[in-house]
């Protein structure tokens, strides 16, 4: 049983830290002491105690510059005194957007460098609960230049380190280690690439060892990854409109775009989209940007409209997307219903300069 006294540890903040780490460690929670020291009371943030635990997995953390502009000139020097920092890589922004919604989450990824403690710390900032093992590689930089101009998001994404030997089968050891031991761990969603270094093998293993546990698993991956974890039956698979066209039926791609959005070209896709839904008996979820969501579940094959907003950075709506669709599926909703609840979540980040957030 645990209890966290605000007069001992100092603030609320990191009261919610300790408890959620607690959480993580099997611990049952009582509460929070507040700091008079005479009432157990449920604070904001504490409202989840008791609630089913997901855990986020990502390969490839990332820190996130995110630079925002009047407007940008190629070729001259561009200035600005709007930016910012945040720990970032799919995983993080999923993990954040759950933590938001009031949800319980744990992220296993694998950290190294000088940049780790940085990391960390901004984790910290935002009250995420982050577990990782040592892999010896720099954490990589990715920037996003937002032009108010003409409302351009550009991404410039440096590609990731080589882990070093070894990482795989600590990340292996870590992750059974927390499915293991989180007794309310209900959700796995794995998010993203690997970085260099990892083996093909790793991500379909944590698949199947999530499955042979009885969780459910979402899976926001593509190409021999998505299709190595299909033969586990994961629950959801949401790759994005071009990634699953180019790996389920590539003949409709050139240069990773469509080559045709015609009729012909729909029919493929939907026959496509069902056949993976009835095959592996799994829901399916394409996002398309600002566009309509196509979906299969069963024998049912639907479209979704998505909200207009107007975007500032669509930097992390996908990861703000995932997280709402799990975080709607936990509390009971349908697989229909989870995709809008999805779709608003990835509309709230769009309308924001810092990725991966609903507020």
């Amino acid at each position: 049983m645990y209890l966290c006294d605000l007069r001992t540890v100092g603030s609320l903040k990191v009261a919610l830290l300790l408890l959620q780490t607690a959480a993580f460690n099997g611990a049952t929670l009582c509460g929070i002491i507040d700091l008079h020291g005479y009432a157990v009371r449920s604070l904001s943030g504490c409202e989840n105690i008791g609630e089913k635990m997901f855990l986020t997995v990502c390969l490839n953390p990332t820190l996130q510059k995110t630079l925002r502009f009047p407007s940008i000139y190629p070729g001259t020097v561009n200035r600005t005194g709007v930016h910012r920092l945040d720990a970032s890589g799919k995983g993080i922004n999923v993990t954040r957007v759950l933590t938001q919604l009031g949800k319980k989450a744990v992220h296993l990824t694998q950290l190294g460098g000088v940049l780790r403690p940085l990391f960390l710390s901004l984790c910290e900032q935002d009250g995420l609960s982050v577990q990782w093992v040592e892999s010896e590689s720099q954490i990589r930089f990715c920037y996003t230049l937002l032009s108010d101009a003409d409302g351009s998001v550009t991404e410039l994404i440096e590609e990731s380190e080589a882990v070093r030997s070894g990482t795989e089968e600590r990340l292996l050891e870590k992750f059974d280690d927390i499915l293991a031991h989180t007794a309310d761990l209900n959700w796995v969603i794995i998010s993203g690439t690997k970085a260099a270094g990892f083996s093909d093998a790793v991500i379909p293993s944590m698949t199947r060892r999530a499955k042979e546990k009885g969780l459910k698993v979402i899976l926001d991956i593509k190409g021999k990854d998505l299709m190595e974890c299909l033969k586990y039956q994961p629950d959801i698979v949401k790759p994005n409109l071009i990634e699953f066209t180019a790996d389920f039926a590539p003949e409709l791609i050139k240069n990773n775009e469509l080559i045709a959005i015609d009729d012909a070209a729909k029919e493929r896709i939907k026959s496509a989209v069902l056949d993976m839904a009835k095959k592996n008996k799994c829901g399916v979820i394409l996002t398309n940007g600002s566009r309509k969501i196509i979906a299969a579940e069963a024998n049912e094959f639907f479209e979704i409209e998505v909200q207009s907003v107007k975007a500032l950075n669509s930097t992390g709506c996908g990861d703000a997307f995932t997280a709402g669709l799990a975080a709607a599926l936990e509390n009971g909703t349908s697989f229909r219903e989870a995709i809008s609840e999805g779709c608003k979540c990835g509309a709230l980040n769009a309308a924001l300069v810092r990725p991966g957030v609903v507020r």
